[in-house]
């Protein structure tokens, strides 16, 4: 039955309730009332279009078709596809062809198609500025609005200009640092920043007057600028409260200045954001950090599942909770490093530890390998390897006691090729890219994302210069890199099908993690190694690429808003397990989710999917 041959879906009440229930369990459909929605469903035409029926705008009757099942092909004048429909989706060729010409959908799989017609169509969205948004924007906006589906708005999203202190005690650069104690004694407050014509020239805290001035002898008539921190970190007021604990957290201070268009605002410090909560993370790391051994760092990590669960019910994103658990992992290396050096005595040699994979990016979520190494300077001698070695050990293993498995790979500074002198990485470096072998691929994928955790960072910023003049040099090597990214494929069929395990523990699963998450990190450091941008978080290498002009803006949007969604539903699936008291992984069985979520992430597979076409384009073209 063609488009000639419409008829009505069911004008009976069962008819009408079933319809109207398939449809609020379709996007955008899903935000009208009852009424609104009944209404749509009574000027619905129905009908059944086998495969190869074509909808072309000179011929088709207008307006919005919904796929109740079946499958469609959206292709261009040139027969490329431009996207592939499923049930519960919908398109308006006229609408279609207003943005490209010559646009044609045709029937791919048998389908029970439902058409609005055009008035009543345009009058919907005349009416609903959320169904307009719907279909004004792209496909990258549906997943932006649902990424969060299973989240309540979280007070951590909260601006700092509802929590900063805005009554604040200035003082002038030449001031001295009696009169500065005086005031602040006065004013009862634990700072006193330093203004000169306007601006924040420093910071002047409590702890700066025993460390600097009475420990250190200094006397009280020195002018602040003597022992002040100059120009120190701040944040602007429109940033959220999350924004600013991730600050503190991770750069460990305590009196974090807030800006407004670059003139001093306010001041937020950490009691007034920990307010006695212990699933604070700022709260967590600070505690972290004054462990005295493994086993007090141990106790107090051993919940951070159940604190995951509760961030995640509070409305934190995925984004955030990533963020957060790798600036826990880190908190908990550098204690360990801290023990160890404490037992050890100082390093014969500068030197850093690295942290790769997932903890470089800040994008660990539960149940994550070590992936650690060391850079050392090449001055070291022989004799004193062995600290480092047993350094290692003894922060592997804490490492592991708190709950990171030790690396299947041996990706870990326990390892002596993962614990080199400067030099011998940056020769490694250049034979891994002269002699891109199936193992060095391997290996890159973990190790050209890494970042310094502890020590002197110069060194990792030398080997990450070496690292990114080899790789964007070498069309062999970036073709090899190009290869690996398109081994792994998003688990969708010919007809959108999920494809999932059919046998084993994981029946009727998908891998989110390697068949989701990895593919876009993976693509992300490809054009980042590519085009020399030293960024390593996934989301700021996909901005940096579209704001220097190697992505488009679109691309580099959906990617990120791909990554978000997959990874939101990595993290539901693991509250899930947690609460059900079951060991956390990575395989979700896709008809356990929502319906909705089930589109969208079809939606966010696809956007994989293009965006390895077009890596195929790009760096494969050449190699056969």
């Amino acid at each position: 039955m063609d488009d000639s041959e419409e008829m009505a879906p069911g004008n009976g009440a069962t008819e009408m309730l079933a319809v109207a229930e398939f449809l609020r369990g379709s996007l955008p459909f899903n935000e009208l009332d009852d009424a609104d929605l009944n209404r749509m469903v009574a000027c619905l035409r129905a009908s059944y279009q086998p495969r190869g029926a074509r909808f072309e705008s000179a011929e088709a009757p207008a307006g919005l078709r919904v796929l109740r099942s079946g499958a469609v092909d959206i292709r261009d004048a040139d027969n490329k596809l431009l996207d592939r429909l499923g049930e519960g989706e919908s398109f308006s060729i006229a609408g279609l062809n207003t943005e490209q010409k010559n646009v044609v959908a045709t029937v791919i799989e048998d389908a029970l198609i439902y058409r609005l017609p055009e008035s009543d169509y345009q009058a919907l969205r005349r009416s609903h500025r959320a169904v307009d948004r719907y279909f004004t924007g792209q496909r990258s906006r549906r997943l932006r609005r649902a990424a969060r589906y299973q989240a309540e708005p979280n007070a951590m999203a909260a601006e700092l200009a509802t929590v900063m202190a805005k009554d604040l005690l200035t003082i002038a650069p030449e001031a001295t640092v009696q009169a500065a104690a005086a005031a602040m004694a006065a004013r009862r407050v634990s700072s006193t920043f330093v203004v000169d014509q306007g601006k924040l020239r420093g910071i002047l805290t409590d702890r700066d007057l025993r460390v600097r001035v009475l420990a250190a002898g200094v006397s009280p008539s020195v002018a602040v600028s003597e022992v002040m921190t100059p120009q120190p970190r701040s944040i602007d007021a429109g940033q959220s409260i999350f924004a600013a604990t991730l600050m503190m957290t991770q750069s460990g201070i305590h009196h974090l200045p807030v800006t407004r268009d670059g003139e001093l605002a306010g001041v937020v410090t950490t009691s007034d954001l920990i307010v006695a909560r212990q699933d604070d993370p700022v709260y967590l790391v600070q505690r972290i950090s004054r462990q005295q051994d493994v086993d007090g760092i141990r106790q107090l990590v051993a919940g951070i599942s159940n604190l995951m669960v509760q961030w995640f019910s509070s409305g934190m994103s995925a984004q955030q909770i990533s963020q957060i658990l790798t600036a826990i992992s880190d908190a908990i290396a550098v204690r360990l490093i801290q023990l160890a050096e404490a037992e050890l005595g100082p390093a014969p040699k500068p030197w850093a530890w690295i942290g790769f994979g997932s903890q470089a990016r800040a994008e660990q979520l539960l149940g994550a390998d070590q992936d650690n190494g060391i850079v050392i300077d090449d001055n070291v001698e022989p004799g004193e390897l062995d600290w480092y070695s047993k350094l290692a050990t003894r922060v592997s293993d804490g490492l592991a006691m708190c709950g990171y498995k030790y690396c299947p790979g041996e990706i870990m500074a326990t390892t002596e090729s993962w614990r080199q002198p400067l030099a011998t990485w940056q020769s490694t470096v250049r034979r891994w890219a002269r002699a891109p072998t199936n193992d060095a691929v391997m290996r890159v994928s973990i190790f050209f994302d890494l970042r310094c955790l502890y020590g002197e960072a110069d060194l990792v910023a030398r080997l990450q210069k070496v690292m990114l003049e080899q790789a964007s040099s070498n069309t062999i090597f970036l073709a090899a890199l190009a290869a690996n990214v398109l081994d792994t494929r998003p688990p969708l069929g010919i007809f959108r099908r999920f494809v999932v395990d059919r046998n084993g523990d994981h029946r009727d699963s998908l891998d989110i993690k390697k068949r989701g998450i990895l593919p876009v990190t993976e693509i992300a450091r490809l054009h980042a190694l590519a085009h020399s941008l030293p960024a390593v978080n996934t989301e700021e290498r996909l901005a940096g690429l579209a704001k220097q002009g190697f992505m488009t803006m679109a691309d580099s949007r959906n990617l990120a808003d791909a990554l978000h969604f997959i990874q939101g539903v990595r993290i539901r699936h693991q509250c899930d397990q947690v609460m059900a008291g079951a060991p956390v992984d990575n395989y979700v069985n896709p008809r356990t989710l929502p319906r909705l979520a089930r589109e969208q992430l079809r939606d966010a597979f696809t956007i994989i999917d293009e965006a390895q076409s077009a890596i195929r384009q790009t760096y494969r073209a050449g190699m056969g």
